[in-house]
């Protein structure tokens, strides 16, 4: 069995890690439920919860991101859900939200990440 560095990375857009509380809700929803956001792509996010929402749920995460003087919404789609938290693809994003992610690859990138 081959092991976890023989894998092919599918990936469009490479990871930064990020560690930033946020609160997340299903659209349309006023529910809100906590996370935390581990990693960050133009792409999307990995939210770890103790509460993720179902696959395939259209939501709406709140955060706010390295470089931001206030808290941005990113829409997006859950992807996957495990034990852990959820895996989110993001839809479409504003130009500030755009700079931001992008910005903080190219951190990470600059830093041998």
């Amino acid at each position: 069995m081959p092991d976890r560095s023989d894998r092919i990375e599918k990936r469009r857009y490479a990871r930064a890690p990020l560690n930033r509380p946020a609160l997340f809700a299903s659209q349309g929803s006023t529910l809100t439920r906590e996370g935390f956001c581990r990693d960050i792509s133009l792409g999307g996010t990995f939210c770890e919860t103790d509460s993720p929402l179902s696959f395939g749920t259209a939501v709406v995460l709140e955060l706010t991101l390295p470089g931001a003087q206030s808290a941005v919404s990113l829409p997006g789609i859950v992807r996957w859900v495990n034990g852990g938290g959820m895996g989110v693809q993001f839809g479409l994003l504003g130009a500030v939200e755009t700079h931001l992610i992008t910005e903080i690859a190219r951190k990470h990138d600059e830093i041998g990440g």
